[in-house]
């Protein structure tokens, strides 16, 4: 299976939460990897916010950016053309969908072009929702 890995669920795995496990075993058994740099970007902010309120230590913090950009080493990384902020800007079968999650959708749909047997890596309900109608496979189930 191919994956489009998107930041909510690439933060579960990253941050250890309840669903972490279930996404690092789909991670680890996915022929291929696909994000966006929104994603990469999101989740060091993330990391960036968690640590400035005091809710994770600046070390965890530096050892989870290390951990993310070890492991995005072996990920395809979309870079945000052109094409996929133009997709972004249209009109989706569900609405409303926040931009940056937009911004996920339209760069799962360039890679689903791409990469057969796409299923988009998601614990974000909107963006779930969104990738079903459009005819994209999502996971975990």
């Amino acid at each position: 299976m191919n994956l489009y890995a998107e930041s909510s669920a690439v933060l579960a795995w990253l941050l250890d939460e309840a669903r972490g496990p279930a996404i690092r075993k789909t991670l680890a058994v996915a022929d291929s990897i696909v994000t966006s740099e929104l994603t990469l970007v999101e989740c060091d902010r993330a990391l960036h916010r968690a640590a400035t309120a005091g809710a994770i230590t600046t070390g965890f913090a530096a050892e989870h950016h290390a951990r993310l950009a070890a492991i995005a080493e072996d990920w395809m990384i979309l870079r945000i053309t052109p094409a996929i902020v133009e997709r972004a800007r249209r009109p989706f079968p569900e609405e409303p969908i926040r931009t940056l999650d937009a911004l996920h959708i339209a760069s799962a749909l360039t890679a689903a072009g791409v990469l057969p047997a796409l299923a988009v890596l998601s614990l974000d309900q909107r963006v779930r929702k969104v990738a079903r109608a459009l005819g994209l496979d999502v996971t975990p189930e």
